[in-house]
């Protein structure tokens, strides 16, 4: 049964920050020279010696503060927990921009109960110093300021973030939905960072974030801070792929999702 005692949740979120911190800064000392590249689901989903150096530091982290609890990370950290606590990370969304340096990447740490609801969420992103953060009944924050999503506008005026997947069939029916979605909104952005699009949703930076196929690590703390902002984030799957995810405004997010999935014809 999860800790509630009344200090958990600021102690969780401290040590959240901290994490996120060491892990953004251990990518940035080696940002232009990565080394030891390799391929996970496919040839175009790279992992690189600056994924796992940083997953190994936030797992430490964690470690040293919280030994019992569980672990789930993108690069193979796991273990089951002992406090119904877990922690759920990726020390690096958008390794692909992170290959290129073009910049928008971040590092993702969640920490959920035994029913997997999000405690506190920490999305960090390096290249400007900027974090983002929530706790479960708290709010969210940029930089200690407070976060609100845009008040929900009509699909036709709202800027849309999405994302891909890496296998080829799954990309050439994304990429079909996206297209006949791209007339029933203002535009559509690709910023190639899940756990980021989440933050610009509950920053104002976007009006909506749709994708399918999204991993625990991907959304988690991100999710928590569109929720925390006062946006909806709820499973959205038109094209039937595990995982999807919709955030918006209230109201927008019912119109977008039905729109997705008119689109996707069902």
């Amino acid at each position: 049964m999860t800790d509630t005692s009344e200090d958990l949740i600021p102690a969780l979120l401290e040590l959240a920050v901290r994490a996120a911190r060491a892990a953004g800064a251990e990518l940035m000392a080696r940002y232009g020279h990565v080394e030891g590249l390799d391929s996970k689901s496919s040839a175009t989903d790279p992992v690189s010696d600056a994924d796992r150096a940083a997953e190994t530091l936030l797992v430490r982290l964690i470690d040293e503060s919280r030994p019992d609890d569980g672990l789930l990370g993108e690069e193979g950290a796991s273990r089951p927990s002992g406090t119904g606590i877990t922690w759920v990370v990726d020390p690096l969304d958008g390794t692909v921009n992170y290959l290129y340096e073009l910049d928008t990447f971040s590092v993702s740490v969640a920490a959920v109960d035994d029913a997997g609801a999000g405690l506190v969420g920490v999305v960090y992103e390096p290249v400007r110093d900027v974090i983002y953060t929530a706790a479960r009944g708290r709010g969210a924050h940029r930089n200690g300021v407070a976060l609100q999503v845009n008040a929900a506008v009509p699909a036709a005026r709202a800027l849309l973030g999405t994302g891909f997947g890496y296998d080829p069939e799954r990309r050439r029916r994304q990429g079909a939905l996206i297209a006949a979605m791209l007339p029933e909104v203002r535009d559509i952005r690709r910023i190639g960072s899940a756990a980021l699009d989440l933050c610009y949703v509950a920053a104002g930076s976007m009006d909506a974030y749709y994708e399918e196929g999204t991993n625990p690590w991907d959304v988690a703390a991100g999710g928590l801070i569109v929720t925390e902002a006062g946006g909806v984030f709820s499973e959205c799957t038109p094209l039937g792929v595990p995982s999807g995810k919709l955030a918006a405004a209230p109201g927008l997010h019912e119109e977008l999702f039905r729109l997705l999935h008119a689109h996707a014809g069902h």
